[in-house]
Formats: structure tokens, sequence, C-alpha cells
């Protein structure tokens, strides 16, 4: 456990000095300042006003925004480390396999969390200064939701680093898994069931197998529980989960993915060849 902390320590100062992680910080940071900025807390979307609105805002683009940065920075990890010969002055420390694997992930997850966390953190401490109501559920949901959803990126980020053999292929890997997420939301699972005449229930089974799909749909499922939006996808999911459910299900389903992926890189870097 000692091993296992150092290494999260370590990695936690190199991430410090890197330059990603000062754009990564500036730019949540930045979100919130511009939302304050434009006066979205005045404004009113669907009955919702004040901090609620900005909340809405924010954790939209985060979704954007989020899961690109883990997966491109924490796929240098493994795949750079290995290139940069890391790995021959490791297997001569006392330090284990297990304890540099796990400390890099608890480390890095850290560093991905605390600047996403502050900015909202942030926008509640200017709310309260401004006179304007917290809504306090949403801001503990919201929350819950980001750390589930930077844990499974996390995961299959060094899932992905544990595979590959150069960092140009980690890179390259993390972004089509990106991309492929991001494609197949509501928009193209709409057109294919619509032209291949598949049955709602799989299509919504396939968009609920998105991680992308799932942190979306329970961002609006916070304010409108019957997700009225989602059109007649809405009855499928109420029907298999309720409201709550599948509010603990968005919760619970990122989070299982990105420590199985994580467990899985693991064992693909232990049996691996290391040099």
């Amino acid at each position: 456990m000692k091993q296992l902390w150092l290494t999260a320590k370590l990695d936690i100062v190199e991430s410090l000095r890197a330059r990603w992680f000062q754009i990564y910080t500036l730019v949540f940071g930045g979100i919130v300042a511009l939302l304050f900025l434009f006066g979205l807390t005045e404004s009113r979307v669907l009955g919702f006003i004040g901090l609620s609105r900005l909340l809405v805002t924010y954790i939209q683009l985060t979704m954007a925004i989020l899961p690109i940065f883990v997966l491109i920075t924490t796929v240098r990890s493994v795949a750079g480390d290995r290139e940069a010969g890391v790995f021959e002055y490791l297997l001569s420390l006392p330090v284990s396999l297990s304890a540099w694997f796990w400390g890099k992930i608890v480390g890095r997850y850290l560093v991905i969390f605390a600047p996403v966390f502050l900015a909202m953190v942030a926008s509640v401490v200017i709310a309260i200064a401004m006179g304007i109501e917290v809504p306090w559920n949403m801001f503990g949901y919201y929350t819950a939701l980001l750390a589930a959803m930077a844990a499974c990126f996390l995961g299959i980020g060094m899932l992905i680093s544990a595979l590959a053999r150069s960092t140009d292929m980690a890179q390259g890997a993390a972004f089509m898994v990106w991309l492929t997420l991001l494609l197949f939301l509501d928009l193209i699972l709409l057109g294919v069931m619509i032209q291949g005449k598949v049955a709602p229930e799989v299509a919504v089974g396939v968009a609920l197998a998105n991680p992308l799909q799932v942190f979306r749909t329970a961002a609006l499922a916070l304010f409108d529980p019957q997700l009225i939006v989602l059109g007649p996808s809405a009855f499928v999911i109420l029907d298999a989960f309720g409201a709550a459910g599948y509010m603990v299900f968005a919760l619970a389903y990122p989070a299982i993915l990105g420590v199985g992926a994580a467990f899985l890189g693991y064992q693909i870097f232990r049996r691996g060849d290391l040099p």
C-alpha cells in the first residue's frame, strides 16, 4: 500500500508540472467563469433558473470535453513509460507491478477529477456570494456523475495504454474510441433503427451500452424525470429501470465499466513484455 501511494504521489507531482494539466484546469475554470460572465444564472430554460441553469449547461459541456482529455492524457501513461525505458528501471526497484499500475490510476484519477470538481465548488461559492440559491441535490448528483465518468474513461484509457505498443498508437486508438462513442449517440441510433426496422428495445440497449449516452441521459433525467425530450425511447428506459433506478444505473454502470477495463488492462500489463 505504501508503494501504491508513493507511485500515486509521483504521478500527481508529474501531472501538476505538465502543460496539459494547466490547459485542462484552465478549460473547466474558464467555462464556469464564462457562464457567470454571460449571465447564465439569470436566464430561464425549462423552468430552471439560477445555479441550476448553469450546472445543466456545465454538465453538457463537460460531456464533450472530459472524455477526450482523460483518454488522450491517460493513454500516454503506460505506453509512454514503455517507450521511455522506465520499465527497465522499475524492475530494479522494490516496487511491485500492481503498486505501480494502480498507483498510476489513483494519482491520475485525483488529478483529472479535482479541476472538474473544484470548478463546480467555485460556482457554488460565487452563487452564495451573489445570493443565488444553491440546488444541493443537483450539485451532489452531478458531482457523483462526473466522478463515475472520470473513473470510466480513466479505466478505458489505461486499457488502451496497456494494449498499445507505442504512444502514437495509443493516442490514435483513444481518439477513435471517443469518436465512436460520440457518433453512436441519439441521432445515428435513431437513423439505424428507422432504416433497419430494429426493435426499440435493441436500439435503446445499444445506446445504453455507450457511457456517453448514459451520462447525457442521466443529466437530462435530473430535471426531466419523464425523459420527454427522448420521445418513445423514454418508455423503454423507464419501464426497465424507473426514474430513480436509472439514476442509480447511470452512476454504477460507468464506474463498473471503468474498473473492469482497468483490471483487464492490469492483467495485460502484468503478463506482457514490459521492456
